[in-house]
């Protein structure tokens, strides 16, 4: 029996960092920005990190050094970043023997290309992680307290069959769905945000899913506390994290700690939630490890460096929740 079974993506990772990458503001860029190269030149990089990456693995770790018991299942290709990827795993006490390996193409990999100050782009190539299949997960033998879903690709197919085990099972369901998930659409995402214990999401996220403007925060909340079974998690970037339980509100701030870089830090706030929650189901303290946790992971490069262990907090004060 384990305490908690993730299923999501997993990758292998590449930081280079560099002093001659440029920011420069564009209307043509999605977030208003672009990280700039001089075409047909040579960067020097000036520090290389190779780690393993995916927000399944990322929660998994999280999970296992708050010392639950943990399994994750992901994809991997039969290649030397699939086997980097298990050995770590296996090294963190997570179990894999659920793992998926295909053949026919390679474990998903990510260069991240990471500006001095913290600010990164990521190029990101899929690989095996866009072969899922639902029909191989052996649900009939899987024993856990908790399910965390991740990133699934974009395979309906496989969420249906996760959420259907978890409930004819009772089994509590978390999760922080990946973008391919949340493009099916609020009506077929209906039955796991109304069996969900836990959901998160960034704030554009949320307003996006539910076809209102981001900024609508009471409108997000009231239309949330109405789909969400249990607990409803909206990260906000800078300004921290607003949470509901359908009756009462906890808010807190985002602590003043230093950045090598930013990736996983979303996974490690959203696994230390749910890892304080399974332990004392106390909002308070899962707002506060979740932060303390995501502060950690962005001191270090790699989404998993910097994971906290089983009573660690990190080296700065606890952040202040507010209850209304």
């Amino acid at each position: 029996m384990f305490d908690i079974i993730v299923i999501g993506s997993a990758s292998r990772d590449v930081f280079l960092n560099s002093s001659d990458f440029t920011i420069i503001d564009g209307k043509e860029f999605v977030t208003g920005e672009g990280l700039c190269l001089p075409a047909g030149a040579k960067i020097e990089v000036k520090k290389v990190v190779f780690a393993t990456g995916g927000g399944g693995t990322n929660n998994a770790v999280t999970y296992a050094r708050q010392g639950l018991k943990t399994a994750c299942i992901g994809v991997i290709g039969s290649d030397i970043n699939g086997a980097a990827i298990i050995e770590e795993l296996a090294r963190e006490s997570v179990d894999t023997s659920y793992f998926q390996k295909h053949d026919d193409d390679m474990t998903a990999y990510s260069v991240i290309l990471v500006q001095d100050g913290g600010e990164r782009t990521i190029l990101s190539y899929k690989g095996e992680g866009q072969h899922f299949q639902a029909s191989i997960v052996p649900f009939s033998e899987l024993k856990s307290q908790w399910l965390f879903l991740d990133s699934l690709g974009g395979h309906y197919d496989l969420l249906a069959s996760a959420v259907d085990w978890a409930v004819k099972n009772k089994v509590k369901i978390a999760t922080n769905p990946g973008s391919k998930e949340l493009q099916h659409g609020l009506e077929k995402l209906k039955p796991l945000l109304q069996a969900a214990d836990i959901v998160s999401m960034n704030q554009e996220e949320a307003g996006t899913l539910l076809g209102k403007d981001y900024q609508d925060v009471e409108g997000i909340f009231q239309a949330m506390d109405a789909l969400v079974k249990g607990v409803f998690v909206m990260t906000r970037g800078h300004d921290g994290v607003i949470v509901s339980d359908g009756t009462n509100r906890w808010s807190a701030g985002v602590p003043d700690s230093p950045v090598v870089e930013r990736t996983g830090a979303g996974d490690a706030f959203v696994s230390g939630f749910v890892a304080e929650y399974i332990r004392s189901a106390d909002i308070s303290k899962s707002i506060q490890l979740a932060t303390a946790n995501a502060s950690s992971v962005v001191t270090h490069y790699g989404a998993k460096a910097g994971i906290l262990k089983k009573g660690e907090m990190g080296s700065w004060p606890l952040v202040e929740v507010t209850k209304k």
